[in-house]
């Protein structure tokens, strides 16, 4: 995996002649985790997928390593870029393995067969994702959680430089969420990957992401550490609801609490004892 900068300069994105996103700038850069957040609506997705290519962008530009990004082929572009996706259909007949080395096509020749380099990117990246004892059951067969899994390895075995994820934590159960989040983390820290990521899960995000990137209405709010972001006032501002922020005094990981119309009831109020 090399070494790789991403970034998008004063974009803006449309759908339609309508703008989603008003000149926003991101940068990612290599050993780094950048989390957009916000709420349904903000542009972070679309964000996202601008910086994947698969996005227009109608004004502002896109730079990969000093090299305008629109002016790659789409093979040296997926040499340097991938993306995980949300929402994509699990092809019928293949296996894990075979789903798996779709991530090696852009490092394949044409009508050339997978090489040794190709084979142990996707047992790495069946390794690491937790899929290695699914690599010979069909696709068809998987649950959504594990079928998320099975697309990160996907991404993961293209080996990029620049890693783009679209809410991988979605679907998946408290085990697999937190070690999605420490993968997250080590392709930053012992790989150097540039990671963007998009999370809805703020705990999630203070708890992954080197610079959060907070939009509203398609605008940036607030970005920077994760303790300037994560605000009362910034999140209460955004979500349009009261939202409490602590620091954990044991860890100092941020704990963010939204208010609702219904707190939490006290435990003197909970009648009977729960038994396991």
């Amino acid at each position: 995996m090399t070494s790789a900068v991403l970034r998008g300069d004063q974009l803006v994105l449309r759908y339609g002649k309508t703008a989603v996103v008003h000149g926003v700038s991101v940068a990612l850069s290599p050993g780094r985790v950048t989390a957009l957040i916000g709420p349904n609506g903000s542009g972070k997705s679309t964000l996202l997928r601008a910086l994947a290519r698969l996005h227009p962008v109608s004004d502002g530009s896109l730079v990969l390593n000093d090299r305008n990004a629109g002016l790659l082929n789409a093979r040296d572009f997926a040499r340097e870029v991938t993306l995980f996706a949300q929402s994509r259909q699990a092809p019928h007949g293949l296996t894990v393995s075979e789903v798996v080395a779709f991530g090696r096509h852009p490092h394949r020749r044409r009508f050339a067969g997978p090489s040794p380099e190709d084979r142990a990117a996707v047992e790495r990246a069946m390794t690491v994702t937790g899929t290695h004892d699914m690599a010979a059951r069909p696709v068809g067969e998987l649950s959504g959680g594990e079928m998320q899994r099975v697309w990160l390895a996907a991404c993961l075995a293209q080996e990029t430089g620049v890693v783009l994820l679209d809410e991988p934590t979605n679907h998946l159960d408290l085990r697999y969420q937190i070690e999605t989040l420490d993968l997250v983390r080590d392709l930053a820290d012992e790989h150097g990957a540039a990671v963007g990521i998009v999370l809805h899960d703020l705990d999630h995000a203070a708890r992954v992401a080197d610079t959060l990137v907070l939009l509203h209405d398609g605008r940036v709010h607030a970005a920077g550490d994760p303790y300037a972001v994560l605000t009362a006032e910034n999140l209460s501002a955004v979500y349009d609801l009261r939202v409490e922020v602590q620091a954990d005094p044991r860890t100092g990981r941020l704990r963010i609490d939204p208010i609702g119309r219904h707190p939490a009831r006290p435990r003197t109020a909970i009648s009977g004892e729960i038994s396991v």
